[in-house]
């Protein structure tokens, strides 16, 4: 019979074992399993959530192996999200990985549930997707953290989470207020980047460690999150 003997023993000894059991019941849906994403599911599931819903609509791509975890030569051209449902599962098989191959819009937000979890990360591209992602949870009044832009930069030490009236610098942070602003929403946590970005192309550039780092640091801002809170699972 598989366990979880032995897993989160090194976790434990930070947070306890009420800790491991708020983690291990609460739900948590991830928008986006590009570099910032698969790290953010990795983190989390190496955590202890217990369940987690991961969408992306995309396959994996050769320019996706400088930054994306769950990419390499053998998931070429496979689903993002089954690809890293597999990671997932070998990583912790108790864990409940619930992979979904969409692409989230206004026009299908119905499709997602998101009331009946605890936490939304928003680690998407699309404005028009980020928005109403935004906008939905907080009518179901579930938390969400909204990741900025990553790419054309260099320096992950620029990091940063705060409201997303109090960021600079970044350009689509600037979009993202702007539109916020105009709908009356008065806050929204974020992670950004005070770093310039180096070019200004599209797509953008990218490194392995520059991702990366803002999922990590998402997850982290997630599981404390989560841990105040004390959420159990929601029916």
């Amino acid at each position: 019979m598989k366990t979880e003997s032995g897993i989160f023993d090194r976790t434990e000894k930070l947070i306890g074992q009420s800790g491991l059991e708020i983690l291990k019941n609460s739900r948590v849906i991830l928008f986006g399993v590009g570099g910032v994403g698969s790290f953010v599911a990795e983190a989390l599931i190496r955590s202890g959530v217990g369940f987690l819903t991961i969408v992306d609509k995309d396959t994996i791509e050769a320019s996706n192996l400088n930054r994306q975890i769950m990419a390499n030569v053998k998931t070429i051209g496979k689903k993002k999200v089954d690809a890293m449902a597999r990671r997932l599962i070998a990583i912790n098989p108790l864990s409940l990985v619930h992979p979904m191959h969409q692409c989230y819009t206004p026009e299908n937000s119905h499709d997602f549930h998101l009331q009946d979890y605890d936490y939304v990360i928003d680690a998407v591209d699309m404005v028009t997707a980020k928005i109403d992602l935004i906008i939905k949870s907080q009518q179901n009044k579930v938390p969400i953290i909204s990741c900025m832009g990553t790419g054309n930069k260099i320096d992950a030490s620029c990091f940063k989470i705060a409201d997303i009236y109090e960021t600079a610098v970044c350009p689509l942070a600037k979009v993202i207020r702007k539109e916020l602003r105009a709908r009356g929403v008065e806050s929204l946590k974020v992670l950004y980047s005070t770093e310039e970005p180096m070019i200004r192309e599209t797509p953008p550039g990218s490194i392995a460690f520059v991702p990366s780092v803002a999922g990590l640091l998402i997850a982290g801002e997630v599981v404390r999150d989560l841990l105040k809170t004390g959420t159990i699972e929601k029916i």
